[in-house]
């Protein structure tokens, strides 16, 4: 055993401190961290799973709803850590269903103040409550970690097809993000105050999950981000190999996207699915004036995918109603998000509703 093992080793033997509580190699329990004081003085605790491998490994977090209204990443999570496989697992992992308790109370993305948590990392302790709350994440339980997954879906009557956001300036988080295996894997720029820019400025690779839309339960998104963690895990070799090699799922890699905009305010037509190919000449939605006389359509800018767009009726001039990750090969990647969709749905056997992801 070299000595970076050797002291590998030693590290992982180390209790995991928590909250006050100790976890050693082989134990798992749930947390309860508190993180601050709602106005009626109630004490607010954010439920924290610790699940610790009998054996050396990495440290991953995996967390979901640091904004309030965002349901898939608790549901996946839930699914995580009830699975047998967890049993088998090397190093450890820190699963949070809920960051932001009191906007999860509210049914709100937002914090009571109306600030956004993901805009106030690292924190500051004697900052607002999120900051406050960014700051004990951080502190406690980012520092601890070596890598992360942080689950989002899209807003209200905003669906985002199942991808993933990865940063372009770790090598890391490229090679993890095709590993995940999610239909399209998009390279995007860290926004300042987010965790993700936290964990990439102590040099610990996070990847972003979107998919589906806030206050809803999606069946492929929650399957996607079940496997994809599951599939990272496999491949920092914290959990086994498939003792059958499944054939890997095609992911289509784009290093840019855009919006495609409203030219005009009206009633909005729909005329494209989450994961089609479109090129400039495709028509993505048609708006009428409420009255009758003026129709206008809404063509893309450049080709590629659909990964997200509106669900609402109407629309103000300028809104976004589109958003398109640029790719060279639009109807190759529209059939390897197809056939990505078809796998997964094949392999999964959770009694929950399978409507498809192209029309």
């Amino acid at each position: 055993m070299d000595r970076a093992s050797k002291k590998s080793v030693e590290s992982f033997a180390e209790p995991l401190i928590l909250g006050g509580e100790q976890f050693l190699p082989g134990q798992r329990g749930l947390v309860q961290m508190e993180v601050g004081h709602l106005i009626t003085h109630e004490l607010v605790r954010m439920p924290v799973h610790v699940i610790r491998g009998k054996l050396p490994g990495p440290r991953m977090l995996v967390c979901a709803r640091i904004h309030g209204d965002e349901l898939n990443g608790v549901e996946t999570i839930r699914r995580l850590v009830k699975m047998r496989m967890i049993n088998r697992l090397r190093g450890d992992i820190i699963a949070i269903p809920v960051v932001n308790i009191p906007a999860f109370v509210a049914r709100s993305r937002y914090l009571p103040d109306r600030r956004d948590l993901n805009r106030l990392f690292p924190g500051f302790s004697e900052g607002s409550f999120g900051a406050r709350l960014a700051k004990i994440l951080v502190t406690d339980i980012v520092s601890q970690c070596d890598y992360g997954i942080d689950l989002h879906t899209g807003a209200v009557n905003r669906p985002n097809l199942p991808q993933i956001r990865m940063s372009p300036k770790l090598p890391a988080c490229s090679e993890l993000a095709v590993a995940f295996g999610a239909p399209v894997a998009l390279e995007s720029e860290l926004r300042d105050g987010s965790l993700r820019a936290t964990m990439e400025a102590l040099e610990k690779p996070m990847l972003m999950f979107e998919g589906g839309e806030a206050l809803k339960l999606d069946a492929h998104s929650i399957r996607f981000s079940l496997q994809g963690i599951i599939n990272v895990l496999r491949h920092l070799e914290m959990l086994p190999a498939e003792k059958t090699e499944r054939r890997k799922r095609p992911v289509v890699i784009s290093k840019e996207s855009y919006w495609a905009r409203a030219p005009i305010g009206g009633i909005i037509t729909p005329l494209v699915a989450l994961g089609k190919a479109v090129t400039p000449e495709t028509p993505l939605a048609f708006i009428s004036d409420p009255f009758g006389s003026k129709e206008s359509h809404v063509y893309p800018k450049a080709e590629g995918v659909v990964i997200g767009r509106t669900n609402l009726g109407i629309t103000d001039e300028g809104d976004g109603l589109f958003h398109i990750a640029v790719t060279r090969n639009p109807d190759m990647a529209e059939s390897r998000i197809r056939r990505s969709s078809t796998e997964l749905s094949e392999r999964d056997d959770h009694p929950v509703s399978d409507e498809p992801l192209l029309d």
